[in-house]
This record gives structure tokens, sequence and C-alpha cells, in this order.
């Protein structure tokens, strides 16, 4: 296993909660990390059709089995666990009690809002960062290989090529969890609209549009984004609110989670590929969200990620609030440093005044330094990043 970066926050968590909560896409991790962290514990995966019936059919009687705690998997496979879980942590009052992990947003979350309120603390787990892989000596040497690759852990620990992963991980998503959030008819219409969701990952939505292209209406486009979302295929960036005097964008920019299901979905089937591809730089971009994404939820933190766009076309890629001010990121996929990358953070310093802190940029190369007032890394280097709080 490879070591997380939320282990240290999961400790903390189950110091404080009796019910610690382990979300994120499917194989990123979430049922190793939680059995390696509580290793103590008794595991039990509710995927598993005897148990899912027991705690179904006798709730109480299935969690009186466990006077230790136990670590709960795919526990939204049975919501209604969650009300008899509720009564018996708030009798015992044991922090760290049990621990439960599941794939889908929405029952889950839901569940916990409803009955669990103030009992749980959450960790959200993203595939692989590329921090973790480079502690573990697994990381990418170049480039084009890390957003070909991604994230996903099984792309690191077997011997398993991308297009054969993928491939299989798209084929098992819309059988099981579209099929479990939302009623979809056609199958292969809905592989479309995720495609067509990789091809705009890094851009402003457009939900009309995205639609049109489908042959679906704006109102199930946005419904089946939801499910994305629920299912952390894809997350959104809300435009930030300060307008600076300017006329603000207001529509959010879609990204993917994990840029190498993202390259999958486009159609490139090798690295080299990237080299010459038009969408290089919003893979780019997206590896980038990704990763700063990543450092946030591994952190136990809120996302707060946000990006700054006015109607005259200054824009700032990535934005992020801290006590010390506003910090902005500009994302370039280049290999070489160009004098003009630093102009846009240079007009948002101007608009900003006081409220903006040094400004990052990130990009395609693989030094890092300070320039002309930013702090430039490269793209290996995106992991260390030390975003303010």
């Amino acid at each position: 296993m490879i070591p997380r970066a939320a282990t240290s926050t999961l400790k903390r968590l189950a110091k404080g909660f009796p019910v610690v909560v382990i979300t994120g896409p499917r194989q990123s991790g979430k049922t190793t990390l939680a059995k390696s962290v509580f290793s103590s514990k008794t595991y039990v995966s509710l995927e598993n059709p005897d148990e899912r019936a027991f705690a179904q059919q006798d709730p109480k009687r299935f969690l009186q089995r466990f006077p230790e705690g136990a670590v709960l998997d795919e526990v939204q496979r049975c919501p209604e666990l969650l009300s008899w879980l509720q009564g018996l942590v708030d009798e015992r009052s044991i922090m760290g009690d049990f621990v439960l992990t599941g794939s889908a947003q929405f029952d889950l979350i839901v569940g916990i809002t409803q009955t669990l309120a103030g009992r749980v603390g959450r960790v959200e787990l993203l595939p692989l960062s590329a921090d973790e892989l480079a502690a573990a000596n697994k990381a990418p040497t170049d480039l084009n290989t890390a957003l070909f690759q991604g994230g996903y852990p099984a792309l690191y620990d077997r011997d398993i090529s991308p297009q054969d992963w993928f491939a299989n991980y798209i084929s098992t998503y819309l059988e099981r969890d579209v099929r479990q959030l939302v009623s979809v008819r056609d199958l292969s219409q809905f592989q479309t609209f995720v495609k067509m969701c990789a091809a705009r990952s890094g851009q402003l939505l457009n939900l009309s549009s995205l639609g049109a292209d489908c042959g679906i209406s704006s109102v199930t486009a946005k419904h089946w984004l939801s499910v994305l979302q629920a299912s952390y295929i894809v997350t959104l960036l809300q435009p930030h609110h300060l307008n600076f005097g300017k006329r603000l964008v207001k529509a959010p920019k879609l990204y993917f989670c994990d840029v190498g299901l993202a390259a999958w979905l486009l159609g490139i089937r090798d690295a080299a590929t990237l080299d010459t591809h038009a969408a290089r730089g919003a893979l780019f971009e997206t590896y980038v969200v990704s990763e700063l994404t990543k450092q946030r939820l591994n952190a136990g933190q809120p996302r707060d990620l946000y990006f700054w766009r006015d109607s005259a076309g200054n824009e700032v890629d990535v934005l992020i609030e801290s006590a010390q001010g506003l910090q902005a990121i500009e994302i370039k996929s280049g290999s070489t440093f160009a004098s003009d990358w630093s102009s846009g953070l240079k007009k948002w310093n101007k608009f900003a005044g006081d409220e903006s802190i040094k400004p990052t940029l990130v990009y395609g190369g693989n030094e890092s330094y300070a320039r002309e007032g930013v702090q430039v890394w490269g793209w290996q280097d995106v992991g260390k990043i030390k975003l303010f709080k």
C-alpha cells in the first residue's frame, strides 16, 4: 500500500468523533486506507449480500456484533443502518467507534446530515496525489505519462495498462453506480455525455450547449452532471464573488477529478499523443486543479477553490481564500517559462491590491524558482505548493 496523506487526518478525527466517514470515487483506496488505519477493528462489506440482508432485516442485532466498533464498507448500500448507528454511538460515547466508507455521495451524505449530524468526521479521498506517489518513488518521470495515467492506485500496484483499466472502470461505473443513482434508459447516451464532459474539462460550464451536443435537455444535463459530481467523476470550480468594479462571469468551470480518466475518455491511448494533442493544456489544468483539491481534502479542509474572470477576459485560473488574503494561481502547460505568463497575475495584483498575497504559477517545466514577483513551480513540485490556510 502506498502511504496516504489523509492518514493523519483520519487519526485526528477519530479522536474527536464517534463516527469517521471516508467517501470518494470507486477504487480510490478508501477500503485499503480504512483497513490500514483501523486494523484492530472488524471489517464488514455491505456489498456482501448476506451482510447487507442482515443489516437491513435486523440492524440492531447487526450492530451489536461489534462491541469494539467496526469498519463498515460501502455503507450507502444500507442507508437505514445510520439511524440505528446514531443511537448506538450516543449510548457508547466512544470516539472513533465506527468507520464508514462509501462511493456515492447522495444517499450517504443525506443520511449523515439527517441522522449523524455532529457525530461524524469526514474525509474525502481522491486518487493518489503527486506528493503521495513521489514519497513512494512511484511518480511518473515525465508530464505526458502523469497526464495519461492519472492517480488511481490500481495503476501503480498492478501490472495493467491505463487503457484496459479505464475501459473496465467506465463500464463498471455505468452498470453499477449510474443505475443506482439515476434512471437512464440509454447507457450509451450517458457515456456520450461523460465523454462530452471530458472534452469540456477546464472550461466554463454551459449546460445548454452540453445538452444540445448530447441530444438531451439542459435540465437533464444538469441532473446527469449532478450524478457525475456525486460519484466523484467531476467537480465544479465556482467563480469568486469579488468584482473589483468589474462584471464577473457567473458560470462555474468543469473539471474531472482524475486527469487520466479524462484523457482516456478523450480517446488518448498512449502518452506520446499528448505532445501534440489539442486538449493538452486543458488536461494539464485539470491535473493541477485536482492536485490542489487533493491537498485540501487530505488535510481535512474544505475545497474552497475558486477562479476569477471578468467580462473583459481578465482571469485567474485558481483563487484560494485564506486569513492572509487571496492566493492566485496561474496554470501554464508549456515547458519553458514565457515572460508574458505572469501578466495575468500582475493585472490581478492591481485589481486585488491589499487583498492579494504572493501569486503562484505552475507550468509544465521541471524547475521551481521565484521570478518577477511570482513563485514558479514545475509540474513535479505541484504537491509541494503550500496553500495558505
